[in-house]
């Protein structure tokens, strides 16, 4: 049975025993904007055991903590830029093809839904990492606020009752009037710590997870990320589909192409394949075209993870080379690969002759390195992803393996959201009040600082209302 009916199920007995516990408790919920609230003094003393006694280290922190408040401001205020000047000014083909807004809350079951290149995402994840999430940012919230004996009236959590499932937060109620009383950087302290338990708990989590894969995965296998392919002059083209090109031209290509299926072209220096929406999406004006090579693996539409080769594992791209080598053109060899139901089945291919060498053997597959724009993308290709460098690696302890990568995946990608978002200098998060209060500190004036605080707000809801309505316009 499919993991996916047992989260169901969860989710089912979650909200049946969370409406339970809400309504015998209804005198106790209280209503704040949006949030129904739920006030309680579990963790109090907690806070302000561990706030009291390690007075000394949590000053040190709190300076990490204000000076990472900045960067990831810093930070959001630059991807809040990227996204901008994407959706308005340079949309491309990228926008058009991404299907969910680009303001939308993560809930269970929002890759699945949409078909998103992402894992999966459980309720059973959204729940685990909600309560990691929630709890140490508004503890982290409390201990600092503690330590600066900022009195803490309440804990609890709220959910809003709009949405199924019931969205879940949790809270620490400080004495605002009190906070504010206290010198600024110890104000700016407390705002920040929340996205400083964030980053913590975000780096704490990469290191589990790089241990547990170390642990419970291992190399079974290649991916190949290409078939391959050459770049061809277009005056050199004699033939597309055995029809002869006279004077070839892009535009003439294109014509004598067939709309489905793969097409044969030769030129003078041999025979490629080639779709023609793949031609379709090159530069028609740089007078080449890149085409694949006439080879097996094409030709049988090869899937890209190959496990082994007449019952070798394969384990590398090395590895791979030296079994097909072994061989000699038009010997038939059974390969192992995953299918598109993720599960390995054999399929035999018959090696063809290499365009270079006529002796050698020539399945016609690529490793070509990719090219990952950004900081964040080129972390995420090296570290986040299963498969890395080409190798395939399968859990040792099968589906079980999976999940917990990816459950791990997940609390740390929405760790780092977390604390960036909430650095935003928005009135509705931290790093509202944390820019109201940076503006006040170098001002000196309150007037110039509410000003700031309101500007900002207003500006950044304004760009959220641009990136919507152009993904809107784009996507229709």
């Amino acid at each position: 049975m499919s993991f996916l009916v047992y989260d169901l199920v969860l989710l089912g007995i979650f909200v049946l025993v969370l409406g339970i516990f809400l309504y015998r408790k209804r005198k106790e919920v209280k209503r704040d904007g949006l949030l129904l609230l739920h006030k309680t003094k579990w963790g109090v003393n907690l806070i302000h055991k561990i706030g009291n006694k390690h007075e000394r280290g949590l000053k040190v922190l709190g300076y990490f903590s204000i000076a990472l408040g900045y960067i990831l401001m810093a930070g959001m205020i630059y991807l809040v830029g990227k996204i901008v000047w994407v959706y308005v000014l340079n949309p491309g083909g990228v926008v058009q093809q991404i299907k969910v807004p680009p303001i939308t809350p993560l809930i269970p079951y929002l890759p699945q839904i949409f078909k998103l290149n992402l894992p999966p995402f459980y309720f059973t994840y959204w729940i685990l990492i909600i309560a990691i999430v929630a709890i140490t940012h508004e503890f982290a919230h409390g201990i600092f606020a503690a330590r600066n004996k900022v009195r803490i009236k309440s804990t609890g959590f709220g959910f809003f009752p709009f949405f199924l499932p019931i969205f879940l937060a949790a809270f620490v109620e400080l004495d605002e009037k009190k906070m504010g009383k206290k010198k600024i950087s110890d104000q700016l302290a407390i705002l920040s710590a929340g996205t400083f338990a964030n980053t913590l708990t975000a780096i704490l989590f990469v290191i589990v997870m790089i241990l547990f894969f170390s642990f419970a995965f291992a190399p079974s296998g290649v991916i190949f990320n290409s078939y391959s392919y050459t770049s061809i002059g277009i005056s050199s083209i004699i033939a597309v589909n055995n029809i002869t090109i006279n004077n070839p031209s892009y535009q003439s290509i294109l014509n004598s192409m067939n709309e489905t299926g793969l097409n044969e072209i030769k030129a003078y220096s041999g025979e490629y394949l080639a779709s023609r929406s793949f031609i379709a999406s090159q530069n028609s004006t740089a007078g080449e075209l890149i085409l694949y090579s006439d080879a097996p693996a094409i030709r049988a539409d090869l899937e890209s993870t190959i496990l082994e080769i007449n019952g070798k594992q394969i384990t590398s791209t090395d590895e791979l080379a030296k079994e097909v080598y072994k061989y000699s053109p038009g010997t038939k060899i059974t390969l192992t690969v995953i299918g598109t139901d993720n599960a390995p089945y054999d399929r035999d291919i018959v090696l063809g002759q290499n365009p270079q060498n006529k002796s050698l053997p020539f399945l016609g597959i690529a490793f070509y390195p990719k090219q990952v724009p950004g900081l964040f993308s080129s972390i995420y290709t090296n570290l986040f992803s299963l498969n890395r460098n080409h190798v395939y690696y399968a859990s040792k302890i099968g589906d079980a393996g999976i999940f917990i990568y990816h459950l791990f995946w997940w609390l740390i990608v929405i760790c780092i959201s977390v604390a960036l978002i909430n650095m935003l200098p928005v009135g509705m998060f931290d790093g509202g009040k944390f820019f109201y209060l940076t503006v006040l500190a170098i001002t000196g004036k309150e007037s110039i600082a509410k000003k700031a605080f309101k500007f900002t707000t207003y500006f950044f809801l304004f760009l959220l209302f641009v990136v919507m309505f152009f993904w809107f316009v784009y996507t229709r």
